[in-house]
């Protein structure tokens, strides 16, 4: 005691501080129950990569799975989270009818009632740990009870597996739109393209002018088959027996038959009318079908393509470790809180004593 009269500093620097922290450590200060879990990110796109490319972007620090946990990491800590948790939960109540008068909100460092003040509060009761090697995300939540923690943390998780969904159908609806507009575009063409030709041929009575005029040449084929026996018969007769009663039959049949080959010759490539004249108009409207075809054809597979790619662009929260319920509290750590003072004060104490000394000295 005397010594302690002597040395008054060491009581006010060492002493009450260290009293003062187990007084409170001992007997005020709250448990506070931490809940854990871990998840990671998954895509099918980063499954998919590997060998030296895969390394390379994994040792650059600029993988698929860490520009997406961020993501959800900002997004945890967020106000956006942060009100969404107050609403359904009621944190802010939580954290402001429980704790002791240091601990919870709002405390000696937050003396606002204020949303951006809790949210300050906040940062400090949830913290989001990335391992860049493994690509776990570890999530610890910190509560007055252990329920408590677990709800906020399973409800924190749901709230990450939302938002990678909301991703996920914006990706694959931007991803799909362009083709789907594409495809309607060309399926628009083609029905344009073959109602045209549809009505070409109704109005033409045409359905395929190649094929008609084959048949067609292949009829005048046999009249000239016929034209040519008729004839030979009519000269046979004329060298044998001019006088023959036939010869005017034969001969009006042979001028018959000329006839009917002028006019089927004139329907394939005579004038207005004829297919050759109506030809050209059929092969465009065709060709332009074909090219509406081919355009669809195309246009169907970049959609699939396009839902490939998008496919191959989900992203996905995979849970590792649930949330804990702890059973028993991991905070706050009151025998190394104790003695982190104590020391602190000690070496608090022996600056100032040394301090003293010198100006003593140089006063004397």
């Amino acid at each position: 005691m005397n010594w302690l009269r002597r040395h008054p500093l060491f009581t006010i620097i060492v002493l009450l501080p260290t009293a003062a922290a187990v007084l409170y450590y001992g007997l005020i200060a709250s448990d506070v129950y931490v809940s854990e879990s871990r998840f990671v990110m998954r895509s099918p796109q980063k499954e998919a990569q590997g060998g030296i490319v895969g390394a390379l972007l994994q040792g650059s620090g600029l993988s698929r799975a860490q520009e997406d946990s961020y993501s959800v990491h900002d997004y945890i800590l967020s106000r956006d989270a942060l009100r969404e948790l107050d609403a359904k939960l009621g944190v802010r109540n939580e954290y402001s009818n429980h704790g002791d008068w240091l601990s919870r909100f709002p405390g000696p460092e937050f003396w606002s009632t204020s949303f951006e003040a809790f949210h300050r509060y906040w940062g400090r009761q949830v913290t989001v740990d990335f391992d860049p090697e493994s690509s776990i995300t570890i999530l610890r939540v910190r509560a007055f009870t252990a329920e408590e923690a677990q709800k906020v943390n399973d409800l924190l998780l749901q709230m990450g597996e939302r938002l990678i969904n909301d991703l996920n159908e914006r990706i694959r609806r931007d991803t799909i739109r362009f083709a789907q507009d594409e495809v309607q575009l060309a399926e628009e063409r083609t029905k344009q393209a073959a109602s045209a030709l549809s009505s070409f041929r109704g109005k033409q009575a045409l359905y395929e002018p190649d094929r008609q005029a084959s048949l067609q040449l292949q009829g005048v084929a046999k009249i000239n088959e016929e034209l040519l026996t008729t004839q030979t018969q009519l000269a046979q007769l004329r060298q044998v027996s001019p006088s023959n009663p036939q010869i005017p039959s034969l001969a009006t049949k042979v001028d018959l038959l000329r006839q009917a080959i002028a006019q089927e010759n004139a329907k394939v490539t005579g004038g207005a009318g004829s297919f050759s004249s109506r030809a050209p108009d059929f092969e465009r409207l065709s060709l332009e079908r074909t090219f509406a075809d081919r355009q669809l054809a195309t246009a169907l597979a970049a959609l699939e393509t396009a839902r490939a790619e998008a496919m191959r662009q989900q992203l996905y929260l995979e849970r590792l470790v649930k949330p804990s319920l702890p059973d028993d509290a991991l905070e706050p750590h009151r025998v190394r809180s104790m003695f982190t003072i104590f020391v602190a004060s000690l070496i608090a104490w022996g600056v100032v004593s040394l301090l003293v000394a010198s100006i003593r000295e140089h006063t004397e």
